[in-house]
């Protein structure tokens, strides 16, 4: 006798759990139970009523072999289409993960009367893109010969936006706003990734004046829960549509995609902090390899940025991206400003900076970048010149400002009467400048001029063209009007200093996006740098840099000339999975596994390896992986011991790949 049966993804996470269960449907739920709805299920192991989605709805010819029933068919909604969840399959068998945790990305929280409304409502009907906006979208494609009609066919792009302001915008958000157009324009969605908010709302703006109204769709952590999934609901329509968000957005489930594309791919928002850990760089990868199901096409692909990570110069380089560049090369005015014979030890601003400084107040606003928000961020023994501690925490001492108590940046203690431990020294001394300080200094050297500080404590968004010195951290740069009329970069030298893969990368897009933000002609100091980078830099070459960099990598195998992935867990387990990777993989050469070396795990002790493997060999790593994830949860589940209190970390064994920072 036949019956119905629902292929089921528990949303559990549980490693072992990440597969279809088959349940079948009773009579009463047989009209509901369909591909892409929210239902309730029994789990026998757990002894309980789980949620999950209905993947797949079959016939079974024999109906014999006990199956549990469907409990109830949450909403009518099929939040779950097809064409997500072949995407977050796919995604997370490449990262070693569970597909649920890809959809708790993708799918917004329920909202029960959004939905009604959704469902009793009318569908979005086709945007219709003005014929004024495509023309002058076209217009802005023209500056990159053939951009549009690589966009036309699916192709797969790199380039340089223009490092520029465009009227009250910034040049790539006209860019990007004009190729969504464009693909809208031919009926087909396009999905616009950006960093953060700041970005979302130069794209919002760009968009707002090419697109009708209801044509764009913004995915925002930042949106209430209802506007979030009415969102969402959206993007499930047949009606095409212009998808923007954060890192996220990528899963966006639009119908008939055109384009996904990602602005500042380098920017490590768009790192997904949340297991399996993926970028929205390598789920976009993966998208565009997806072909849509009703035409068989594949979208286009488009990484902008105003600098070249190697991520993606080596995509370039195997001749899976095509560099597409402008008609006309532009960019800044950048002169490097080393210090000076004739000046003081220590001084943080050479001569010529100050002097295009001055020169720049004259006409409008000047910017001067710095590393660190805050007055004095880091304090030393004013006499042995030791770190300032605090005696209760160890912690970094820090100052709010000039002769304030200094206070513990982990315990946030004031320390009164302290000494150094050291020499007994009751003296401290300022030893960095953070964005306060900096702006108390410059308001004391430009006397009458209106300083403004643009830090995470105090966001600023816009400044006018009124005569201003902008003192702003890394990321925090207001949009000028006009552009600036100088830009000074400082704190160069220490930035380079942080003990990481792609400081040299991270520094060049930070003072790339500043500069991108000077007014035409308008002189970008970079203060204190030298080098290859500070070449790269003043002669706007990222790309020559980023090959650089990735020739550096090659012989030791780091990211992204080789992937990553990062085993942690109990010691014994950590080699075992490291032994049965070995079986599976054993083409893997000698030197893949760096480790494993001994870490604390929540007072437990455990072991964490890095293993570097080739991109071919990377659907049998992260298989290997991920089977002695899931089977080392078995384990722990079925063989417990001990009490709660010395009882190991939930997670026995745990494996990430794709990692950007290795470390052991």
């Amino acid at each position: 006798m036949s019956r119905r049966i629902a292929r089921v993804l528990i949303d559990s996470p549980l490693p072992q759990l990440d597969r279809l269960f088959d349940y079948a449907i009773p009579d009463e739920l047989r009209d509901d139970a369909v591909p892409g709805v929210r239902v309730k299920a029994p789990l026998r192991t757990a002894g309980r009523v789980v949620d999950g989605y209905v993947v797949e709805v079959s016939e079974e010819a024999d109906g014999e072999r006990p199956l549990s029933e469907l409990e109830a068919v949450v909403s009518a909604a099929r939040v779950l289409p097809e064409r997500l969840y072949t995407l977050a399959r796919r995604v997370a068998d490449r990262a070693a993960g569970s597909a649920v945790d890809i959809l708790r990305l993708a799918i917004p929280k329920r909202q029960v009367r959004v939905e009604k409304q959704w469902l009793a409502g009318e569908r979005a009907s086709v945007p219709v893109v003005p014929p004024e906006s495509v023309a002058t979208a076209r217009a802005v494609l023209d500056a990159f010969p053939g951009l549009g009609e690589r966009l036309a066919q699916g192709g797969r792009i790199a380039l340089d936006a223009p490092a520029r302001l465009d009227g009250a915008l910034p040049a790539w958000a006209r860019l990007l706003a004009a190729a969504a157009a464009a693909v809208l324009d031919t009926g087909r969605s396009a999905v616009l990734a950006v960093p953060d908010h700041r970005d979302l709302d130069l794209l919002q703006a760009a968009l707002d004046e090419l697109l009708p109204r209801g044509a764009v769709v913004r995915h925002d952590a930042q949106q209430a829960g209802p506007d979030r999934y009415r969102g969402f609901l959206r993007t499930l329509e047949d009606a095409p549509c212009v998808v923007i968000g954060n890192r996220s957005a990528v899963y966006a489930p639009v119908s008939k995609p055109g384009l996904i594309a990602l602005w500042d791919d380098g920017d490590p928002l768009l790192d997904e902090p949340l297991a399996p850990y993926v970028h929205a760089r390598d789920a976009a990868l993966v998208r565009q390899e997806l072909a849509d199901a009703a035409t068989g096409e594949k979208p286009a692909l488009l990484f902008a940025g105003h600098t070249r990570t190697t991520d993606v110069e080596r995509l370039v380089a195997v001749g899976w991206l095509e560099d597409v560049p402008a008609a006309r090369r532009y960019a800044p005015k950048v002169v490097l400003s080393p210090p000076e014979h004739n000046e003081q030890p220590g001084a943080r601003i050479p001569s010529s900076a100050f002097r295009a400084a001055r020169e720049g107040l004259a006409e409008g606003p000047v910017l001067v970048q710095v590393a660190r928000p805050g007055y004095a961020p880091t304090l030393v023994c004013a006499d042995c010149r030791a770190p300032a501690r605090c005696r209760h925490c160890g912690g970094p001492l820090h100052a709010a400002g000039r002769g304030a108590i200094p206070t513990c940046g982990w315990c946030a203690r004031a320390a009164t009467a302290w000494t150094c431990a050291r020499c007994s020294s009751p003296r401290v001394r300022l030893a960095s400048s953070g964005s306060e300080r900096t702006a108390d200094e410059l308001g004391r050297a430009f006397a009458g001029v209106r300083v403004i500080v643009a830090d995470g404590a105090h966001p600023v968004r816009e400044v006018d063209a009124k005569q201003a010195l902008v003192v702003a951290t890394r990321g925090a740069e207001p949009i000028p009007e006009g552009g600036y009329r100088a830009v000074l970069l400082l704190d160069g030298e220490r930035m380079l200093q942080a003990p990481e893969l792609r400081i040299g990368e991270a520094c060049l897009r930070w003072w790339s996006n500043a500069a991108a933000l000077a007014a035409p002609d308008a002189p970008v100091h970079l203060v204190g740098v030298g080098g290859g980078i500070a070449r790269a830099f003043a002669t706007w070459t990222h790309s020559a840099y980023a090959r650089a960099e990735l020739s550096d990598r090659t012989p030791l195998r780091m990211p992204p000339t080789a992937r990553v992935a990062r085993v942690e867990g109990d010691v014994a387990v950590v080699e075992r999975a490291l032994l049965t990777l070995r079986g599976d993989v054993p083409e893997l050469p000698l030197d893949a596994v760096l480790g494993p070396v001994p870490i604390d795990r929540q007072g437990w002790p455990g072991a964490r390896a890095l293993v570097r493997f080739d991109y071919a060999r990377g659907a049998a790593v992260a298989a290997s992986l991920r089977a002695s994830v899931v089977a080392e949860a078995v384990n722990a589940r079925s063989s417990r011991r001990g009490s709660a209190k010395t009882r190991a970390p939930r997670n026995i064994l745990t494996a990430r790949l794709d990692v950007l920072e290795p470390e052991l």
